[in-house]
């Protein structure tokens, strides 16, 4: 496994291992404030050899999501949360990433967050997602039919300010989360895009929403900026014939090419998120990484999804990305990047029941509990 253990200069840090953390939600926050069992769990896997850890996705604004104790990057208190994780991080030698995320269409208007909140629902049109479970509300019901945004620039301007409150937080750079259905998702694919403005329609104008973002954080950060997409599709009900998948993701990234980004995570096709409407799967299934990586000829390249440490070496070693991202092997082996480069197996499963914690359960089980860690 030499290649994935040589260091990788990302923007304007090193990270000491090709092996990142993928985001991944885990819903343990307390009312949207991380707290000391977080830092425990992310201090566990920067031990366990993770050289780049993408935070799970850190709301940009109080909105109400399916999982109520997702962490926000809003406030002072958040920021002094995620400042303790980050400080803990750094002094094991890995470095961290704040993945920020707005769910657009994916929240719901009777969830507490996003009653607080005193907004309805945006979308980029009054079009529903098929899908959802909001368990912690009576009847456990589903999407809704968002209000459209009137004017993209006030969530665009949201963004920027929750990588300045990541910079506060001692981030080492942001990841646009621009995968999975979530708004900025929701803004390129042309199932849950209808507006006819300059936000929608073309190739162009339903790019122009991520765009502008990233050149926002830019504004911020300057090269430690990075972005995460799925242009498969299938999760949270995104995906687009393949030529118009080709032609939307394909713009997008020769235009993120020329902007300097830290890097590109391209999500591949995963069974798991590939969701069936009315008889028939999502997703639209195409080598992601083949089709999309000529558009990054000067962007460094990560990939996700249901990669094994031995394709993973072998994609690293052959030069087709620069890194990899594991998600949920990193869940139930905290010591994943010592167990790959010790050549240990790979031998836990993930308890689904747990996940995204219980109620009523210790908050650590399947989450901090795995103590045969090799470190």
């Amino acid at each position: 496994m030499s290649a994935l253990f040589t260091p990788l200069k990302l923007g304007s840090t090193t990270i000491p291992n090709r092996i990142g953390m993928s985001a991944l939600t885990r819903n343990r926050s307390s009312a949207t404030v991380p707290n000391e069992i977080m830092l425990e769990y992310y201090v566990q896997r920067a031990k366990g050899g993770a050289g780049l850890i993408a935070s799970e996705g850190v709301l940009i604004t109080r909105q109400g999501s399916e999982w109520p104790q997702a962490p926000g990057l809003w406030d002072k208190a958040q920021i002094e949360g995620w400042k303790k994780i980050t400080d803990a991080v750094h002094k094991t030698g890995s470095k961290i990433y704040a993945q920020v995320r707005h769910l657009g269409r994916l929240s719901h208007p009777d969830a507490p967050e996003q009653i607080a909140a005193g907004v309805p629902v945006y979308g980029p049109s009054a079009t529903a997602a098929r899908g959802g479970k909001f368990r912690f509300l009576p009847g456990e019901p589903g999407y809704v039919t968002p209000t459209e945004i009137a004017d993209p620039t006030v969530v665009i301007a949201q963004f920027k300010q929750a990588a300045i409150n990541a910079k506060a937080a001692g981030f080492d750079g942001v990841e646009l989360h621009g995968a999975n259905g979530y708004i900025v998702h929701q803004f390129l694919d042309a199932t849950s895009n209808q507006r006819t403005d300059k936000w929608g329609g073309s190739v162009e104008n339903r790019t122009r929403f991520a765009l502008e973002i990233l050149k926002e954080l830019i504004e911020v950060w300057g090269p430690d900026v990075a972005l995460k997409v799925s242009p498969a599709g299938g999760y949270n009900d995104m995906g687009m014939p393949l030529q118009d998948t080709i032609d939307t993701f394909g713009h997008l990234l020769r235009e993120v090419n020329k902007l300097n980004l830290s890097y590109v995570v391209l999500m591949r096709y995963s069974p798991m998120l590939d969701l069936e409407f009315d008889g028939k799967k999502r997703a639209t299934q195409h080598d992601v990484v083949t089709t999309f990586a000529p558009f990054l000829t000067s962007t460094a390249i990560f990939v996700n999804a249901g990669v094994t440490p031995t394709e993973a070496e072998e994609l690293v070693g052959n030069g087709k990305v620069a890194g990899v991202f594991f998600g949920l092997n990193w869940i139930t082996h905290p010591d994943l990047g010592r167990r790959i480069e010790e050549g240990k197996q790979l031998d836990n499963a993930p308890d689904f029941l747990t996940l995204y914690g219980a109620e009523g359960v210790d908050p650590a089980l399947g989450y901090t509990d795995y103590k045969e860690a090799v470190y």
